[in-house]
């Protein structure tokens, strides 16, 4: 039986802001006033594109919700904050099922209407060559909208979403991994995940700070490729700065609660070995991705 997916481009703007949980990034700062105006330009723009390619599409930004102090906190490192955070929610793999609503799962209706994105529904009724279609001319008019709008140099046949969340994994690494201090730190942290019996294989600064989400992620794509006919049963090998496309699994919240009990686990003693290191880190990393999404109108 082959089960509907997210559509990609979708999918694509979820694993890069790290709304619907496809993937995690480091807390980035609101957008302001000019950031928030790239977007409604954009989307205006492809809409208009679209058009001319015979395809509907309806602009659409998602509504920014207010940040809290103790989200702030959290996003800063605080030890406190991402406990109790981290104590519920582990690393935000698994409660997206868990607390589908609370979490802003995109399989899952919200309550509010305003925070569902009327292109899914467009999507969702095409055939699958129909859907091909859409997706390629959508692609195609995120490429050329962006590049006329900002000043972008991308490549035709790429994805918009792609290209603007490897850009930003890529100012990431290069940045964070020649941090001396970060550098020492993320050291630290992996030498005590070490002595708990985690296996690490990179104890670079960048990799350190997205390794749990990472493991717990890639056996989310496991189950949902196994639900699923028309995926490999195997993910590709990840390239270097590559945006992970995660095949979300249609799980209930008592079938997910076992994996997010053991994610719990993990998510706290990942926070116990590097309580050091997430203070030093994460404010420099919202700083790098910020200035990204900016740029690409994210």
């Amino acid at each position: 039986m082959t089960r509907k997916t997210l559509p990609s481009a979708l999918l694509a703007l979820a694993v890069l802001c790290g709304c619907g949980g496809a993937a995690k990034t480091a807390a980035t700062p609101a957008p302001g006033t000019a950031a928030k105006d790239k977007k409604h330009r954009l989307e205006a723009a492809k809409a208009d594109c679209m058009k001319q390619k015979g395809f509907k599409y309806v602009p659409y930004v998602y509504p920014e919700r207010k940040g809290t102090e103790e989200g702030r906190r959290r996003e800063a490192g605080d030890y406190q904050a991402m406990r109790k955070y981290r104590e519920k929610y582990g690393f935000g793999v698994f409660a997206m099922h868990v607390y589908p609503k609370e979490m802003r799962n995109p399989q899952v209706k919200p309550d509010n209407p305003g925070e569902v994105d009327p292109n899914w529904k467009i999507q969702s009724s095409l055939s699958k060559a129909q859907n091909q279609a859409y997706r390629k001319a959508m692609e195609a008019c995120e490429i050329t909208t962006a590049n006329q709008l900002f000043g972008l140099k991308l490549r035709p046949g790429t994805s918009y979403f792609q290209e603007a969340g490897e850009a930003s994994n890529r100012a990431v690494r290069t940045t964070v991994n020649s941090d001396p201090e970060l550098v020492e730190l993320a050291t630290a942290m992996a030498t005590c995940l070490k002595g708990r019996g985690y296996a690490i294989a990179d104890t670079t600064p960048a990799a350190m700070e997205r390794r749990g989400w990472t493991e717990f992620a890639a056996q989310e794509d496991k189950l949902g490729r196994a639900q699923m006919d028309d995926v490999p049963d195997v993910a590709p090998p990840p390239k270097e700065d590559e945006v992970p496309m995660i095949h979300s699994p249609t799980l209930t919240p008592e079938q997910a609660r076992p994996y997010l009990t053991k994610e719990i686990k993990a998510a706290l003693d990942d926070l116990e070995c590097g309580k050091d290191f997430y203070p030093a880190y994460l404010p420099k990393e919202a700083a790098i991705r910020g200035r990204v999404n900016e740029q690409y109108g994210i």
